[in-house]
């Protein structure tokens, strides 16, 4: 069995690290805020490089905080790809403001600046740029855009531990970032937990009073917040995994480099784009074919896990009938039903992505000899 994900397998190569890290937040009875949370916010913003990081429950929590410190208007318009994950655009809605899709590369699967632009109105207030898979979107084009027309970008990072645009890490572009530590992240807690960073004090600070019940001190509320913190425990364990995470991500760009050469020459199967400007930390691998149930099914059946991320478009889900028929020109809905996830992490050797590789190129050449 090839696993898609192996995190029991993770777990035992850090048991010892793990362990401790769990005995000493249980030892120090440090398990809401306290100095494990502190030590994993400052090690996370000094790996990115921003000056601010705020601890949260979860990686949509984040998102939200960050929509709700930007204080927009209500039923403001905030442009998001429509090939994510719903939580980035649950997060407009529940905050009150109107989701805007827009369409995505076709290699990359990143917001394009061409249909962001397309999509701008007098209502729009912001962008949530989502560097998913784990590539980083086309920073400098959507900067160029918020500043002409005075929008707030915000960035979802849930997908891109590390990723870099031009050599300088995503979450330190925008207003605000929204980080994901969901167990099967490149870095992941064990349990829900996320992170907010950002450049500036003000809205550092906001956000902090929001998450904590509109406050700094006990009991001092300045306004009515929510309850959104990271805890002791998953803080401690992502500060013992983070020295960690560069070299997994630089195994995971080793397989994915193998991947690419090996798999470059199967018609019919069509791979990521990494745009050369890019670090893509390659959360997942996915590629694209008008045969991927039968693929998947084939991989499966020779023990290959993939995945499938994410089988629907937002908008042709139920959640967002609402807002009419989707656009049947829009690139993700013309590909929902051809992506594919392949293995990938650091859990898989070149023995397995040679398996992989090979399996694959079998299931083509023998569907071509049909």
């Amino acid at each position: 069995m090839i696993k898609f994900l192996d995190l029991a397998a993770q777990y035992e190569s850090l048991k010892t690290e793990i362990d401790s890290a769990i005995a000493n937040v249980i030892q120090d009875t440090a398990f809401i805020g306290g100095k494990y949370v502190k030590k994993f916010e400052q090690e996370f913003a000094d790996y990115i490089g921003a000056k601010f990081c705020i601890g949260v429950a979860n990686g949509t929590d984040a998102l939200e905080i960050a929509i709700e410190a930007a204080q927009f208007p209500p039923g403001s318009e905030i442009i998001v790809p429509g090939n994510s994950f719903i939580a980035s655009s649950e997060a407009i809605t529940r905050c009150g403001h109107k989701v805007v899709f827009a369409d995505v590369d076709h290699g990359c699967y990143t917001l394009t600046a061409e249909t962001v632009r397309s999509k701008i109105t007098d209502r729009t207030k912001a962008i949530i740029a989502v560097h998913i898979y784990g590539h980083p979107c086309d920073m400098n084009a959507l900067l160029e855009i918020c500043n002409e027309g005075g929008l707030i970008l915000i960035e979802d990072c849930a997908q891109a531990h590390g990723a870099q645009y031009m050599k300088q890490s995503v979450g330190t572009f925008g207003h605000f970032a929204a980080f994901s530590f969901y167990p099967g992240k490149n870095l992941g807690a064990y349990g829900d937990a996320g992170a907010l960073t950002t450049q500036d004090e003000e809205l550092a600070t906001r956000s902090r009073k929001i998450a904590n019940h509109g406050r700094i001190t006990k009991y001092d509320h300045e306004f009515e917040g929510r309850n959104s913190r990271l805890d002791g425990l998953q803080a401690a364990i992502l500060s013992a995994k983070l020295p960690h995470l560069e070299s997994w991500t630089q195994h995971r760009i080793k397989i994915a480099n193998y991947y690419l050469v090996q798999l470059a020459d199967i018609e019919g199967l069509i791979l990521p784009e990494r745009k050369p400007w890019a670090r893509q930390v390659y959360h997942l691998f996915v590629v694209r074919s008008n045969r991927r149930d039968e693929l998947k099914n084939y991989l499966a059946e020779r023990g290959i896990e993939t995945g499938v991320h994410y089988p629907i478009a937002l908008p042709k889900l139920n959640a967002y009938s609402y807002l009419g028929v989707p656009d049947n020109d829009a690139f993700y809905n013309q590909t929902d039903t051809a992506l594919l996830s392949l293995p990938i992490g650091e859990h898989i050797d070149m023995d397995m992505a040679g398996e992989v590789v090979s399996v694959v190129r079998n299931f083509f050449a023998s569907h071509d000899e049909k």
